[in-house]
């Protein structure tokens, strides 16, 4: 179906035509925000974007980093260093937690780490490879911050993309099909009360031509009746026929005092 053909099916009325026009202004403002929303999330998900093509570009680095650690620890300290440092673990150092962060009425997931208890490593490798071993740690530290940092980003990303497709839906949907068919909607009830007037003045205008015809008949017939009976009134004061005094009325040779009177 066209988009000329495209309407709502109503009853063309005055009051019927304002509802529509209220109608087409709420979806032209709601397309306005839906708009500029989408804006706003485009922005938003180019931005993380950015940050995630960097944060993979950086994580290759400190992966290479944190298991080159990892190998000089083995080497200094030996093969049995897994064990050591499991010993002196009770409870992770470095935890996860999430909240919400609020983008133009999208609701984001943002991950954190956060360090609840220190775990002891001093004496971790104290008898060889002690250094080594703290470098190793730190080294992990850093790419685990990294790869939160990363979940974060792309939890983020696909929770962008979903909420622009949905708006942008919104948004064509406004634009392409809402609208157009309240605009149609109008023209139609515009067009219809229109013809409706058109209607009612030439109705007027018949009606007002049988009535001044009505007039004019029933003036001649006024005016008929009185000529009968003035004529009548001549007939009897002149004693002349009555056809005579029609002749006389129509001639006009005496005015009507004189033939009455």
């Amino acid at each position: 179906m066209s988009g000329q053909t495209q309407r709502l099916n109503v009853v063309p009325t005055v009051t019927m035509l304002g509802v529509m026009k209220a109608r087409l202004v709420g979806a032209t403002r709601g397309h306005a925000l839906l708009k500029k929303k989408s804006d706003a999330l485009t922005v938003q998900f180019r931005q993380i974007l950015k940050k995630i093509v960097s944060t993979k570009e950086s994580m290759g680095e400190i992966m290479k980093s944190s298991s080159f650690a990892l190998t000089e620890a083995k080497y200094v300290a030996g093969e049995n260093i897994k064990h050591i440092v499991l010993e002196n673990v009770q409870n992770a150092s470095l935890k996860v937690r999430s909240k919400q962060e609020n983008i133009a009425g999208v609701k984001l997931p943002k991950f954190e780490y956060f360090t609840e208890s220190e775990t002891k490593h001093d004496l971790t490798g104290l008898a060889k490879g002690g250094q080594q071993v703290q470098l190793c740690r730190a080294a992990y530290v850093k790419t685990i911050e990294v790869l939160v940092e990363l979940a974060s980003l792309q939890t983020s990303f696909l929770t962008l993309d979903e909420a622009i497709k949905t708006t942008n839906r919104r948004v064509n949907a406004l634009e392409n099909v809402v609208k157009p068919r309240l605009e149609n909607t109008i023209n139609y009830i515009k067009g219809e009360l229109d013809e409706l007037e058109r209607e009612d003045f030439f109705r007027l205008k018949k009606i007002q031509g049988y009535k001044k015809r009505e007039l004019e008949r029933q003036m001649a017939s006024a005016q008929q009746y009185a000529v009968e009976k003035l004529a009548e009134e001549v007939s009897l004061k002149k004693g002349i026929p009555l056809d005579s005094a029609h002749n006389l009325l129509s001639a006009g040779t005496e005015r009507d005092e004189d033939i009455i009177f």
